[in-house]
């Protein structure tokens, strides 16, 4: 996430599926931030999900959400 504010802890949010052609990857709906890349393994069941983190790093913020899977 590159601005500060967009999601907080505790808020409800929706994840849509980009996949590649070895993997996947997600965006925090509406295009508040995106994953890395997952592998097979990896791959999420769930598309909703509750914010309980975000964290200040070098790149801007980290969201960390929990999924019911």
């Amino acid at each position: 996430m590159e601005r500060e504010g967009l999601v907080k802890p505790g808020d409800r949010i929706t994840v849509t599926e980009g996949v590649l052609p070895s993997s996947w990857y997600y965006t925090i709906e509406p295009a508040v931030a995106m994953s890395g890349n997952f592998g097979n393994r990896e791959r999420l069941k769930v598309r909703e999900g509750v914010v309980a983190e975000v964290r200040t790093d070098e790149s801007g913020y980290t969201v960390f959400v929990d999924f019911d899977e």
